[in-house]
């Protein structure tokens, strides 16, 4: 699982990375200073998040039967596609109704730190 932590987070890394870039050079012109920050957020939270699992990616290596790790890191990847997905195609497409899913990921994330509090609290 270690291994799988480290790519996923170097992997969303280096895409928020890249879509950001994109964002800041490709759509500039093309969407609405609204709409551009909405893609700024979701770049934002998606880098904050890649970072934070290449660190349950090091927590894992360094606990590996901890199980609320584990669990803690694929929560918080579904909130990177979740939250920061629909961020993206919402702000691209200006589907509306993507905001509304937009919670579901940010409570993933919420969920996720606190899996991690839990984690380290029980760790002897």
């Amino acid at each position: 699982m270690t291994k799988v932590f480290l790519i996923l987070g170097a992997l969303n890394a280096f895409l928020a990375v890249g879509l950001g870039a994109f964002g800041a050079h490709g759509l500039k012109a093309r969407l609405s200073a609204d709409m551009l920050a909405v893609f700024q957020t979701a770049v934002q939270y998606h880098f904050y998040h890649a970072l934070g699992l290449l660190v349950v990616g090091l927590l894992v290596s360094q606990w590996p039967t901890v199980g609320l790790l584990k669990i803690a890191g694929w929560v918080m990847f579904a909130g990177i596609v979740v939250f920061s997905g629909s961020l993206y195609v919402l702000s691209i497409t200006g589907i509306r109704w993507l905001g509304a899913i937009t919670p579901l990921g940010g409570t993933a994330f919420l969920v996720a730190w606190l899996l991690l509090i839990i984690a380290f609290i029980r760790l002897p």
